[in-house]
């Protein structure tokens, strides 16, 4: 099953790609690796999710604030590639976490990116990951996420 079939049957539709927000690229093509912007959780209607891990937020609202990070970054690579079947392996993925001092639970809410990616891209969806708290991120949003990706 390829990447496009297998989303298709998990009956994921993927947002319209995010704009960049500042002076940025979304993508950088380097040889066969893509340097992707950090993402943020976009939500369908066009709003961010936004709130603080530990305060206003809980583990499963980062959780899907890192899911619609993936989602927002999905759409992002598949307008860039044409097609996500182009995706030969998620090297490696950076999470932020919009956090309390007090919260430590950051690789829990950056699972909702990286469960995404290995239900859509299989084995080769699951990559190096670091996830970290951040006192503050752009705009107030939960989660941001950033990865390299190999293509074919």
């Amino acid at each position: 099953m390829t990447h496009e079939q297998r989303l298709a049957s998990l009956g994921i539709t993927l947002p319209p790609p995010p704009k960049p927000v500042a002076t940025y690229a979304t993508i950088v093509q380097h040889g066969d690796l893509l340097y992707t912007a950090g993402h943020g959780p976009l939500r369908a209607d066009g709003t961010w999710l936004v709130g603080k891990l530990g305060a206003t937020l809980d583990v499963a609202a980062g959780r899907e604030a890192a899911r619609l990070n993936g989602l927002a970054m999905l759409a992002r690579l598949r307008a860039h590639l044409g097609s996500l079947d182009r995706v030969a392996r998620i090297v490696k993925v950076l999470g932020f976490v919009n956090a309390t001092a007090e919260f430590t639970d950051h690789p829990q809410v950056i699972n909702g990116f990286s469960d995404l990616m290995a239900q859509v891209f299989g084995e080769v969806g699951i990559a190096a990951r670091s996830a970290v708290g951040a006192p503050s991120l752009p705009s107030g949003i939960a989660v941001e996420i950033e990865a390299i990706v190999a293509v074919a």
